[in-house]
């Protein structure tokens, strides 16, 4: 018996967003909330709110749902990773934030934002640091912060399980996301023994997905390849090129070849360090 990798879209959309049960238990482990705030109900809402950065739709995975008080829970598996990301959380999660009331509506009757966000790739700089916790606090008073919007960012490939001993089923479920690949065999008993996390692993049998869904689940590698294939080629040339003729060049060089293969200026401002104006003139000047 086969088990695919739960990080691609086909499988983390019918893992946790089919089976409430599942979710509920997943965000509990990993949200900052306390016993007395944890996740008792949970219903499934649109991901309307979450628009796509075209060319990278394809290495990220959205869930929305909302719990029985109103708190509203944003999940995103981002398989790549661009420094224009936190800006996308930050816009997204206040706009659930704002949408929960209409014209004329009392402030109070907002709930709180959660985001919670699983990036495959390092992105901090920080090797032995995976959980990434922010919300707004007071830049004097310890302690004291302004409720409403929490963001957990998850730095997946600095999690090692052998290292972490606080919370049992974070540990579990983390290692749920890390450990299994496409076509595991095996899986680890400790996984098993937590209903939850067994119905998530049966949700990821291959004999459960149709052919229809199978092709769909290696067309999304295939994608997500080419799309890592474009930045490291990018950024490789680009370093080439600059060790001739300086750091400008090298920066010009690779938002060249990222123009030509479709990608929009934000992500390619943060891959050469140029800005916006100036990829814009560039546009104009290959046209």
């Amino acid at each position: 018996m086969y088990y695919l990798d739960p990080k691609n879209d086909i499988t983390f959309k019918k893992v946790f967003g089919q089976h409430p049960e599942v979710l509920k238990s997943f965000l509990n482990a990993l949200l900052p909330l306390d016993q007395a705030s944890q996740i008792t109900e949970i219903e499934y809402l649109t991901p309307e709110l979450l628009p796509d950065i075209p060319e990278l739709k394809f290495t990220m995975v959205d869930i929305r749902c909302r719990d029985n008080t109103g708190r509203q829970f944003l999940v995103e598996m981002q398989m790549l990773w661009a420094a224009s990301f936190e800006s996308r959380i930050l816009f997204n999660t206040c706009k659930a934030f704002s949408h929960q009331i209409g014209k004329g509506e009392a402030y109070d009757l907002l709930a709180p934002v959660y985001s919670l966000n699983i990036i495959n790739q390092p992105f901090s700089g920080q090797s032995t640091v995976w959980y990434h916790h922010y919300h707004l606090s007071h830049q004097s008073l310890p302690g004291k912060y302004m409720p409403g919007l929490e963001f957990v960012s998850i730095e997946l490939p600095n999690f090692i399980p052998a290292n972490y001993h606080q919370r049992r089923l974070t540990a579990l479920w983390l290692q749920f996301l890390k450990d299994i690949k496409d076509k595991s065999t095996m899986i680890p008993e400790e996984l098993l023994e937590v209903p939850q996390i067994a119905e998530a692993v049966e949700a990821l049998k291959e004999s459960s997905y149709s052919p229809e869904e199978l092709e769909k689940y290696e067309k999304y590698w295939d994608i997500l390849r080419t799309q890592q294939t474009f930045v490291n080629d990018a950024r490789r040339e680009g370093k080439l090129e600059g060790e001739k003729k300086g750091e400008r060049k090298k920066a010009t060089y690779a938002a060249q070849k990222l123009i030509n293969r479709g990608f929009v200026n934000g992500d390619i401002a943060d891959v050469t360090g140029l800005g916006i104006d100036e990829i814009e003139a560039l546009r104009k000047v290959m046209n």
